[in-house]
């Protein structure tokens, strides 16, 4: 949807994968056909860009719930030391109450 705040909506236009396939068979000239590789070339690459943005975030993801794993690990040693060493416990807050 175009913002009615702008005045002229510039000249926009793009084609899928597919689209510009299709255009190699109707398009013969050695410019068309050089054009056509560079774009299949930039969608290849569009697609390995997402693909390893994925597993970026999968590792990130991975990462995020060790971390959050050796905190808990973390606490409980904290509280069998403070056991071991007759301290009081930390209170347990339950989250949503004080």
């Amino acid at each position: 949807m175009i913002s009615s705040k702008l005045k002229h909506a510039p000249n926009v236009y793009a084609f899928t994968e597919q689209g510009v396939a299709m255009l190699s068979s109707v398009l013969r000239s050695k410019r068309a056909v050089q054009v056509n590789i560079a774009i299949m070339r930039a969608f290849v690459k569009l697609r390995q860009i997402l693909s390893t943005h994925k597993e970026f975030e999968k590792k990130l993801k991975e990462l995020e719930e060790k971390i959050e794993r050796h905190d808990m690990d973390i606490h409980d040693i904290f509280e069998a030391i403070r056991l071991l060493m007759g301290l009081p416990q930390t209170k347990k807050v339950i989250k949503g109450f004080a």
